[in-house]
């Protein structure tokens, strides 16, 4: 027992000691040097959303609160931040993994867990991820640390930060209410505000430019058309031949988003809440008008999800994000407005996987799946079987062991 518990914390010193070593030495990272730049903003002053970043010519298009959690990767030489972001991120991704299996009840040695953080390489999105030295698996640990951790007295505060760096996980705020977590979803709405605030006093000028001045706006993030965007704005981008507006993303993407979340809730009143946070992770993808394929790192966890429920189901997935089939059809420069109708059928590949696995979800005894309640570290709250346990849904008895390209040019988000 002592050497499963070991497991985890070994695997993810491993995994952080070793993208700390890739991480310093190969260098590069576009969006790391965006990063950099926001936080050295913050320190020198300037505007913010006014300039370019100088190495890589891209914008910084995060929230301001963003560019304060930066200011400590600007202060470093630049090798010694990318040592210290690529680590991070490989750990979170294998910490990831070891909160799925947990939530499975699955044993997490950690050859297990260092073989399936391997194989998450594997994956476009993650290697993507790393090699821009984007934040997303940062984002996404955190986010199922929130949803699936026991329940604690700041249960939602994660989200609520996840939120003030990158905004679309305020649609966890809309999950949170529905289970019925809504002191959770309070923290975040709150957690989330205090973001906002502290954007204003530190950056008032920027903080009122960004939210006032094109929050809406998806080309200000790259070309929506581009084929890496790979959400519901950017296939209505690519079918009418020219960015969709405003109120027609709004009005497409909104119900569907709200249809992902609604099956996700379904889901988490049946017991099945891992399955429900990475659907809303889906939803989260569905509802923003710019996600680059590096943002579905939420493959990740799904694919361990149905690994446990279907073979056949978890090989077809990773395969969609292993060969990255948005790239087959010709790509940049516009030319996703020719696409022939069949062309889209690649070009939406991971759009169209989200979608169909959420109708498979939606189908009663699919994928079908029960989460152990209290997967983070720490005694979790009790229930019984039969009985509401948190989030409202009757708590699973317990189950017996068994012995896991480039995207839009020029933008970082």
């Amino acid at each position: 027992m002592d050497r499963v518990r070991r497991g985890p914390g070994l695997a993810v010193v491993v995994a952080l000691v070793a993208g700390a070593l890739a991480g310093g030495l190969a260098g590069g990272f576009p969006d790391l040097h965006v990063y950099r730049y926001g936080g050295d903003t913050v320190l020198h002053g300037g505007g913010l959303y006014d300039a370019d970043d100088p190495v890589t010519g891209y914008p910084f298009t995060y929230p301001p609160f963003a560019a304060l959690l930066m200011v400590p990767l600007a202060v470093v030489p630049g090798w010694v931040a990318a040592a210290a972001w690529t680590g991070t991120s490989t750990a979170a991704l294998v910490a990831a993994v070891a909160l799925v299996l947990r939530a499975q009840d699955r044993p997490v040695p950690a050859w297990l867990l260092v073989g399936t953080g391997v194989a998450a390489l594997g994956l476009e999105p993650v290697w993507q991820t790393l090699s821009f030295g984007q934040v997303n698996l940062l984002l996404v640990l955190a986010l199922l640390v929130d949803l699936l951790g026991p329940r604690r007295r700041w249960s939602g505060v994660l989200v609520g930060v996840a939120a003030g760096i990158k905004l679309t996980p305020l649609v966890l705020v809309v999950l949170l209410v529905l289970v019925g977590r809504r002191t959770d979803a309070g923290r975040a709405v709150a957690t989330f505000a205090v973001t906002v605030a502290l954007g204003f006093v530190a950056l008032p000028g920027p903080a009122a430019s960004y939210w006032t001045d094109g929050l809406l706006e998806a080309r200000r993030v790259g070309p929506p058309a581009l084929a890496h965007n790979q959400s519901v704005h950017g296939a209505l981008t690519r079918v009418l031949g020219e960015p969709a507006p405003v109120w027609l993303w709004l009005l497409v993407a909104g119900p569907v988003a709200l249809a992902v979340l609604a099956v996700a809730v379904r889901r988490w009143r049946d017991g099945d809440e891992l399955l429900a946070a990475c659907l809303a992770g889906i939803a989260m993808l569905v509802a923003s008008p710019v996600s680059w394929s590096h943002h579905w790192v939420w493959a990740v966890p799904l694919a361990l999800v149905l690994w446990g429920r279907s073979r056949l189901a978890a090989l077809a997935w990773t395969a969609v994000f292993v060969a990255r089939p948005f790239t087959w059809p010709p790509w940049a420069e516009g030319r996703e407005y020719d696409w022939r109708w069949f062309e889209h059928l690649p070009g939406n590949a991971y759009l169209l996987a989200g979608l169909a696995l959420t109708v498979a979800a939606a189908v009663p005894g699919a994928v079908s799946g029960r989460t152990r309640r209290g997967t983070g570290p720490g005694p979790g709250p009790s229930a019984t079987p039969g009985r509401p346990g948190p989030g409202g849904s009757p708590a699973a008895s317990p189950s017996p062991r068994s012995d896991g390209s480039p995207r839009g040019p020029g933008r970082a988000r």
